[in-house]
């Protein structure tokens, strides 16, 4: 077995689609020759917790910890729920108190490139000695948040041999919220200097997304190779019923900028022209969701459909996706949102309920969408198109019929993928 180390933030208990994508890699690396390794903090602040992960990780797995400070302590101090949300990233837009804005402006300047980057040296620190004594000379960072790149960075400076994959589960630079950080000039200028080292310094780049990788393309010469997320053969304790209701599902954070209102007025539309629409419509909102979206439900006059369950462990997400007759994949309608492939995508598809995707009119979503027959994608402005999808999938609804055959879905298995992911590794 070669060995890997694996340094990540996230891990269980932590929640949420950054901790299964490497879970699940880990699940299946020791079948492809790869003895993994994990490097995480001892406590760290997450925003959402699954304790049902923890079963999902290998009894004789090594799990490396020590300790980290993060500054989301202190802010709680100024006010615990908006630094919650901070955390999460959950960005107030409209109307931010000076408390949010004061938050906001000590996360994105304050702590560069995030406030994790009081762990980095610490960190190589001990992982140097670690490396040494362990003879391992790869070392896989995965981020955001982006300060354990800044682990592998420095680690390469000490250990030009060392062997260092930078994994990108999201972009750095350009990802939506970046902009809404209030950085100051020589912050914006720091991200990019940061980014750009990473990206010329690391052996090899992982993406998760076609635009992505076309985007760092234009940044480094260097090897990027693309390993979306997937699903695995995860199922429900037991089977759960399909809804009775015409019940649209969304699972996942619903920020502030991610407010599909364009959906809520079609879907208001429909519950006043059409009785039966009314009485069948369920709207189920499974994750943290801000106040504008809470806000915009209510002006459309959706609340009294709606069943609002909070953060969900990834057991009950799984049910809540097969009890669905309909899942709802949203996100910002920008370009900077073209390479966000959520985690849920897949699955969703595995779960055989057909998927409405609402977002920028080219997302990198609609090619598998398209390409696996699971679902629609529309652009978020696209109100006519939206409507007759709703309408199209209410009739088979109504006839028994909504369902879907997906094809092609094995290229997206988590096992399938970790393959992929140890071929990168292996390589010489």
């Amino acid at each position: 077995m070669k060995k890997v180390l694996i340094i990540t933030y996230y891990w269980p208990p932590a929640g949420g689609p950054g901790v299964q994508r490497w879970v699940k890699f880990v699940k299946y690396l020791r079948d492809f020759g790869v003895e993994p390794i994990i490097y995480t903090p001892q406590n760290p602040t997450y925003p959402m917790l699954d304790p049902h992960m923890v079963a999902e990780v290998p009894e004789d797995l090594t799990v490396l910890k020590t300790k980290i400070f993060e500054p989301y302590a202190l802010a709680s101090l100024f006010s615990k729920e908006k630094t919650q949300k901070i955390s999460a990233g959950i960005i107030p837009t409209k109307k931010p108190s000076l408390l949010d804005k004061f938050l906001l402006w000590i996360r994105g300047n304050l702590f560069l490139p995030d406030a994790r980057v009081l762990w980095v040296r610490p960190s190589v620190k001990y992982l140097s000695k670690y490396l040494s004594e362990n003879q391992i000379d790869t070392i896989i960072t995965t981020a955001p948040p982006h300060s354990l790149h800044l682990i592998g960075l420095h680690l390469k400076e000490q250990f030009p041999a060392l062997r260092w994959i930078a994994d990108f589960r999201d972009p750095w630079t350009t990802i939506g919220y970046h902009s809404q950080l209030r950085l100051t000039q020589r912050s914006a200028r720091k991200h990019l200097a940061l980014e750009r080292a990473v990206l010329q310094a690391a052996d090899t780049l992982i993406v998760t997304s076609p635009s992505t990788q076309k985007e760092f393309q234009t940044k480094t010469s260097r090897p990027i190779v693309l390993i979306t997320n997937g699903y695995d053969d995860d199922l429900p304790a037991e089977t759960p019923s399909l809804s009775p209701y015409f019940l649209l599902s969304h699972i996942g954070s619903l920020l502030s900028e991610r407010n599909p209102e364009p959906l809520w007025q079609v879907l208001s539309e429909m519950t006043q022209e059409q009785a039966d629409f009314r009485r069948d419509l369920r709207l189920c909102l499974a994750g943290k969701v801000s106040d504008e979206v809470l806000n915009s439900l209510q002006k459309w006059q959706l609340t009294e459909f709606l069943d609002l369950k909070g953060y969900i462990s990834h057991a009950e997400a799984l049910a809540l996706q097969r009890q669905s007759q309909l899942l709802l994949l949203l996100e910002i309608n920008h370009p900077k949102t073209e390479g966000i492939i959520p985690g849920k995508l897949f699955e969703y598809m595995a779960s055989q309920r057909p998927i409405l995707a609402l977002g920028y009119q080219n997302w990198d979503v609609k090619d598998i969408i398209t390409q696996t027959h699971t679902g629609l994608t529309f652009s978020l402005t696209d109100t006519q198109g939206i409507k007759q999808a709703l309408t199209h999938y209410y009739t088979f609804y109504k006839a028994q019929q909504l369902q879907t055959q997906p094809v092609s879905l094995e290229a997206y298995h988590r096992k399938t993928l970790t393959q992929r992911l140890s071929e990168v590794i292996l390589e010489k």
